[in-house]
């Protein structure tokens, strides 16, 4: 059956080509798409005995039907009515809208979804609500009680009194509910170390979740690439792609991230497509990338929030590419998106704050790690936070964690600061660089503000501390919500790095819109 609709369908698209429909003159031009009946009385493009093949259609029906017009509200009803001008070049979109919305009905939810955004034409018949309404009884019509004296009329009626676009809706809201009691319970618990739920890692290996990236050039060809690995952390996730061929790093367009779920088929033969979330889309042209370090094999770009691009030195051609997600909302970004649109955060708000705004921050809660995509080189929780209006400078409100006047509170990073890399064919590592993930959490407890993103080492132009001799550094990373600065010193006789300062500023414009206050 399925060979047969092929053969039919070639046909078709074959006679469209040799011989495209001429109106004929002083004759209106055909109305395309609504299979209205001919001057003999038969429906244009049927299986009638006699055929003109540029005879153009009347607008009135003849007397080849013995009731013309409960026919035509039957197809009113049924079909949608395309009004959009076919293109020459497409022959498909020249295809009556009944045969474009049968051959759509097999499509399953994810590629209708994403067809509705080809043109105007797509999108109209893709919303089609009985369509949608036979998908949803398919998949979750058993789920469904229904009393027996309702019939096919009844639930036909039924479809057709509802509002536009309620059965696309109900699919995708029931689709979301079921992923979202799949998951959910896991992701109660909350670790008090880091403000997180405890099970992110676990939810995401258990429901078979991982990440692709879309490459498109500036000649609009996009190419898919799998990951290579992920290498998971307490409070972050880093994922590399080094497989496949990589474009020149010039030509690059846009960068899209989705997360993927593979679903395990329940029968061999049968296998839906995996559902496509997309996390975020960055265009080169307005997101300019920054280098930071380099080897002697690679350079290192860096791209917000977290997307570094590995380029090997003396050309443009890309080695690798690796991004840092946080796990903050991960899981919903990862399944709860489409695959055009990112999930969109809920906005919580927080417990109504009495106190006085000059009183300024305070009760805040910061978990930090510098770590790269083998080990973890320094891991602090800090408690009771604060920052008063006063010290508001430039408009960022300062959190002080590590005080360079107190050296009680500075501390060694272990090992080597250093961040690995793995192309198809060679590996290395780039000195001095490594990954930041911070989880700032408010007075209630609640994840303020989370980053992970690369972090690389400059050398500071003056010196920083009179308590130790040896060269001094700084760490900086900045963004629209904030800054966060340390500063380091190189002991030579220990051959390591000793943190003896730490600041996070906040931007007052996420404090006023987090709180709804002035500060």
């Amino acid at each position: 059956m399925a060979a047969g609709r092929g053969e039919f369908f070639r046909s078709v698209l074959e006679g469209l080509h040799r011989q495209p429909v001429q109106p004929a003159p002083g004759r209106p031009a055909p109305v395309r798409g609504r299979g209205k009946p001919g001057p003999g009385g038969g429906l244009a493009g049927g299986r009638g005995k006699k055929r003109r093949p540029k005879a153009a259609r009347s607008p009135v029906s003849g007397g080849g039907h013995s009731c013309p017009g409960r026919r035509r509200e039957k197809k009113k009803a049924d079909f949608p009515e395309i009004k959009t001008p076919p293109s020459k070049d497409n022959l498909v979109e020249r295809l009556p809208s009944e045969i474009l919305i049968k051959i759509l009905s097999y499509l399953d939810a994810s590629s209708l979804f994403c067809i509705s955004h080809v043109s105007k034409l797509f999108y109209q018949l893709a919303n089609d609500d009985v369509m949608w309404h036979k998908m949803y009884m398919s998949e979750f019509g058993r789920e469904m009680w229904k009393p027996k004296s309702v019939d096919d009329k009844a639930m036909k009626e039924e479809v057709e009194d509802r509002s536009a676009g309620h059965w696309k809706k109900m699919y995708f809201r029931t689709v979301a509910g079921q992923e979202l009691n799949k998951w959910r319970r896991e992701l109660r618990e909350i670790s008090p170390y880091t403000g997180l739920p405890r099970q992110t890692e676990w939810v995401l290996r258990n429901l078979n979740v991982s990440w692709e990236l879309t490459v498109c050039d500036s000649w609009g060809q996009e190419s898919t690439l799998e990951q290579s690995r992920a290498y998971f952390f307490e409070s972050s996730v880093i994922i590399r792609w080094s497989g496949g061929i990589f474009i020149s790093y010039h030509h690059i367009s846009n960068i899209q991230l989705h997360g993927v779920r593979k679903e395990t088929p329940n029968t061999p033969k049968v296998r839906k497509p995996d559902w496509r979330s997309l996390i975020l889309k960055l265009d080169m042209k307005t997101q300019p990338s920054r280098f930071i370090s380099k080897d002697r094999l690679i350079k290192l770009m860096h791209l917000s929030p977290g997307i570094m691009i590995g380029i090997w030195r003396g050309q443009s051609n890309v080695a690798f590419i690796m991004v840092s997600l946080h796990f903050h909302k991960l899981v919903e970004k990862s399944l709860l998106g489409s695959p055009v649109c990112p999930y969109p955060e809920p906005m919580d708000r927080p417990l109504a704050d009495n106190s006085d705004p000059e009183f300024g921050l305070h009760g805040y809660t910061l978990h930090f790690v510098l770590h790269n995509t083998g080990t973890e080189i320094m891991s602090g929780h800090f408690r009771k936070l604060f920052g008063r209006a006063v010290q508001i400078q430039h408009g960022l409100v300062e959190l002080k964690v590590i005080d360079r006047t107190n050296l009680s509170q500075h501390r060694s990073l272990s090992g080597n600061v250093k961040l690995p890399w793995k192309s198809e064919m060679l590996e290395g590592s780039v000195e001095n660089c490594c990954i930041m993930t911070l989880t700032l959490l408010d007075e209630f407890q609640k994840p303020f503000w989370c980053i992970s993103s690369p972090i690389c080492i400059t050398k500071a132009r003056r010196q920083l501390s009179f308590d130790y001799g040896g060269e001094h550094f700084l760490m900086e990373y900045r963004d629209a919500d904030g800054k966060v600065r340390m500063k380091l010193v190189w002991l030579t006789e220990e051959k390591q790095f000793f943190l003896i300062s730490l600041t996070v500023y906040i931007s007052v414009t996420k404090v006023n819109k987090h709180f709804s206050t002035e500060y």
